[in-house]
């Protein structure tokens, strides 16, 4: 291995994000046949939403030959230039007017459609927060405390999402069901366990299986406290979503076109570059962060040790995406919490770096991707007064791999295929 196992692991992130790059993966599945309809085939307009829909739009916009406008949401700091398509920021991950102004504006631009029409619609994670139109009897100040109350809750993305789309006036397959009877082709990059694309910003095109009744289990599984009127809209059913057997989606076409596995893939083919073995363990790993970390330790503990179940040098690749329940006064981030609870756990075992992150660039709430975890990392914690173990308490990983020099700073990445981990375990330190 001639790179050092630092200058590794941030190869094998760089690769990961690269392989999600809308320039790359939007061209190839770009529905070109539809230019070879009639002459009168009708407008075709371009919506979407999420971390990499700017992205998207830009690589859309180059490769298509035809002509074309619409309107697309990013998150603050992530827009870039297009042409034909107006390009929009708003807030993430808690909403604000700006998304809600965008949410309203692209419901009214789809209306009125054809069955001429096409409308091509540009889904990736983060759309949750930036369409964040509710139901009539829902306020934006109402969705800003139930998304708060979410993200600190612990729930799954899955779960927050159902919630989600059951007080929308957009998510669930309303945004497809307002563009009927045009044909809507939605290209997704998943940022989701399993990639389920009703849980791809909570599903504005498809048609979503889960009911009210199923959003309000989870609001009392986890003990959210919502106000008594948009209670009232799960219990009374009033938020039901649209149904994938609903005919309004009938001209409804969805392609998923990059996933956490393609980033894996692409990390695991830059590591055997190296010449280290690269596994795979799961593209879908869900959890409390924390807890993830303490197993993800035992597995490399146990490769060091005993060579099994992979002989080192070698290194395990995860994504996926895991939850932190905030209980301490710190703001979180999944990936560093995962890391903290990893390196208390190999306890400064030698031989063993780890680098975990989010490749949208951004963790939890923090500008900042994720971090590097090295044997000496505790100890260099120590020296400087930091008590990791109190750090992990109080959900303080930002701060802790801050203060270390170890966070891992990308800036926006423009995609978003969830969070990579990576351990690399070797023979000697």
């Amino acid at each position: 291995m001639r790179s050092t196992p630092r200058e590794l692991l941030l190869k094998m992130f760089e690769a990961a994000v690269e392989a999600a790059q809308p320039e790359h993966c939007v061209p190839p599945h770009l529905p070109l046949h539809l230019l070879q309809a009639t002459p009168n085939r009708g407008r075709v307009l371009v919506i979407g939403a999420g971390k990499a829909s700017a992205a998207m739009a830009r690589a859309l916009e180059r490769h298509w030959p035809g002509p074309l406008s619409g309107l697309v949401v990013t998150r603050y700091g992530y827009a870039v230039p297009c042409e034909r398509i107006e390009i929009v920021e708003a807030a993430h991950p808690v909403p604000d007017a700006a998304g809600l102004a965008a949410a309203e504006r692209m419901m009214a631009l789809v209306r009125g459609l054809g069955p001429e029409d096409t409308v091509i619609c540009l889904v990736s994670g983060g759309g949750s927060s930036l369409l964040p139109l509710p139901l009539d009897a829902i306020t934006l100040e109402d969705k800003q405390l139930v998304n708060r109350a979410l993200l600190a809750s612990g729930a799954t993305i899955g779960e927050m999402n159902c919630v989600r789309r059951h007080l929308s006036g957009i998510k669930g397959g309303r945004l497809a069901a307002a563009c009927h009877p045009a044909r809507v082709v939605t290209l997704l990059i998943s940022d989701v366990p399993g990639d389920d694309p009703c849980d791809i910003a909570s599903g504005p095109t498809v048609g979503d299986p889960s009911t009210c009744a199923d959003a309000l289990a989870i609001v009392k599984r986890y003990g959210i406290a919502l106000p008594a009127h948009v209670r009232a809209v799960l219990e009374s059913g009033a938020g039901e979503s649209v149904k994938p057997d609903d005919p309004r989606l009938a001209g409804c076409e969805t392609r998923m076109i990059a996933t956490p596995q393609m980033a894996l893939e692409a990390a695991a083919a830059v590591a055997r570059e190296a010449g280290i073995a690269p596994h795979i363990l799961g593209d879908a790993i869900e959890g409390e962060a924390r807890d993830v970390g303490k197993v993800m330790a035992g597995i490399a503990r146990q490769v060091a040790r005993h060579g099994q179940p992979f002989a080192p040098p070698c290194v395990l690749l995860s994504g996926g995406e895991t939850t932190v329940t905030v209980r301490g006064s710190g703001r979180g981030g999944r990936n560093v919490e995962f890391l903290l609870a990893l390196g208390l756990a190999l306890d400064g075992r030698p031989g063993i770096h780890a680098l975990a992150g989010d490749t949208d660039g951004v963790d939890g709430q923090e500008e900042v991707a994720g971090a590097l975890l090295a044997p000496d990392t505790l100890a260099r914690a120590w020296a400087r007064g930091i008590r990791p173990a109190d750090a992990l308490q109080d959900n303080d990983g930002h701060g802790f791999f801050g203060a270390l020099g170890d966070a891992v700073v990308t800036g926006p990445t423009l995609t978003n295929v969830n969070d990579f981990r990576a351990v690399l375990v070797l023979d000697e330190d």
